[in-house]
């Protein structure tokens, strides 16, 4: 990488803390239509860096936005989304960057400037839309098996949540998973950046045999309720879940089991380990660490990779302890919210007191403060059903040997563990470019077969016993 590019360096800053959570907006009367992918060429002196903005409306009208830079392998960092006439702002704390932009009369594109400590340019950003929870299925699916719209209760939680239920054809009924995604604001196909790999593993599965329930998270799509959840909040969806499918004619409730992505997993281990538990769990890549540990890990291993000076180093590690310190001890939130500002204003000057109040606001929540003192293997001696934990060995959002070995450790009295890392594969569970299939001229993005099947065949080893 030439000394141009490290001028980009802070978008690398924070990676594992971009924790999905939903940006301010304004209200929705004096909002411009923002929902969808904002896409443009960043100039810098040695070339260019496309930049991707992905907005998605929640039901509270406000926006879970998120900040993508695939050349530097840069995925899903927060950002804030504050509008005022036709003025938008987008602004990633974790990224320390800033984009203001004028939106043109035809809302397709937005012309401003990109800002970060020492560095200025023109950015122009084109707008085009998400594709839908019924597009995304369609493109892949084509079924042959049954498609069931589906609805059903949380009552803990008094809400509603809207999936689709895909049964194998024949006569059944048949063995049952439950699809539960990563963290943030979720379609029920897990799309992120127009790839659903939910999705794509419901049809898998269902075409080999296997029932799957995916759906909508609460506060997205069809789902009611808040977009914000603790973990513990998330379990009582899975429970839901699995409590609709055990009155369904369709399946087998003895051979139900949850297959969870990220934090998906850590939900779908702790609702383990509750009464009523599921009869095995496949967790994709999640969590085996403090989320503080985490955190702290990451930037640390961002900033090395990126050969930063020992003094420099210090620095950055030292202003991310403060502000994780800040969050998870303050005794108030107002307290800790004030303390946050202050601190990202300090470390970034181009930020408005509106978007550090924003993204201080954010940091504080209720989910992210508990996202930090949460430790995932801490209560799974209580889980006792068969659990396969499979990580991608080109993860660079969750390190696949210190978070697998943290789990087996919290695992270790369950004598029905499996335990794999796949080559090649990355956090979506998208395997090397090279597999990736040729459509219409262009690679596509796929769910590993190699992960595929390894799901498959470990469950179909569950489900006949």
């Amino acid at each position: 990488m030439s000394a141009n590019r490290l001028r980009f360096y802070s978008l690398l800053v924070f990676m594992v803390l971009a924790w999905a959570l939903p940006g301010r907006a304004a209200s929705p009367a004096a909002e411009p239509p923002l929902e969808g992918f904002w896409k443009g060429p960043l100039q810098l002196p040695g070339g260019e860096l496309e930049v991707i903005f992905r907005l998605v409306r929640l039901s509270s009208g406000e926006y879970f936005a998120t900040l993508d830079v695939p050349k530097q392998r840069v995925s899903r960092l927060s950002v804030t989304v504050t509008t005022h006439a036709d003025t938008v702002t987008f602004a990633s704390a974790e990224a320390n960057c800033l984009f203001s932009g004028r939106l043109v009369p035809d809302a397709g594109h937005l012309q401003g400037t990109w800002q970060q400590p020492g560095f200025k340019a023109p950015l122009m950003l084109t707008r085009t839309a998400l594709p839908t929870a019924a597009t995304a299925s369609k493109s892949f699916l084509t079924p042959p098996y049954r498609e069931i719209e589906v609805t059903f209760p949380n009552a803990a939680a008094n809400l509603q949540l809207a999936g689709t239920l895909t049964v194998p054809a024949g006569p059944g009924p048949f063995p049952a998973v439950v699809l539960l995604s990563d963290v943030g604001a979720q379609d029920r196909n897990g799309t992120i950046n127009e790839f659903a790999p939910l999705g794509r593993l419901a049809d898998f599965l269902t075409r080999r045999g296997i029932a799957v329930l995916r759906f909508d998270d609460r506060g997205t799509g069809q789902s009611t309720g808040q977009a914000e959840a603790t973990v513990p909040e998330l379990v009582t969806d899975a429970q839901a879940a699995l409590n609709f499918l055990r009155a369904r004619p369709e399946v087998i409730p003895a051979r139900l089991g949850l297959v969870g992505h990220g934090e998906g997993g850590n939900v779908a281990l702790l609702t383990a380990g509750q009464p009523q538990p599921p009869a095995f769990v496949v967790g994709l890549a999640p969590n085996g660490l403090p989320g503080y540990d985490i955190a702290m890990q990451q930037q640390e291993a961002t900033l090395r990779s990126l050969q930063t000076s020992s003094a420099q180093l210090a620095i950055a590690l030292r202003r991310q302890q403060m502000i994780l310190d800040a969050i998870r001890q303050t005794a108030t939130r107002s307290q800790a919210r004030s303390i946050v500002v202050n601190i990202l204003k300090k470390d970034n000057p181009v930020l408005s007191d509106a978007a550090a109040q924003a993204r201080a606001t954010e940091l504080t929540t209720a989910p992210y403060r508990y996202f930090l003192t949460f430790d995932p293997a801490e209560q799974l001696a209580k889980v006792t059903c068969p659990v396969l934990l499979l990580y991608g060995a080109a993860d660079t959002v969750v390190n696949p040997a210190t978070n697998l070995q943290g789990l087996l450790n919290g695992l270790k009295g369950n004598t029905a563990v499996t335990a794999d890392k796949l080559l090649g594969v990355n956090h979506l569970f998208q395997p090397n470019h090279d597999q990736w299939p040729i459509v219409a001229g262009q690679a596509q993005p796929n769910f590993s077969p190699a992960a595929q099947e390894a799901i498959r065949v470990w469950i179909t080893e569950q489900t006949a016993k």
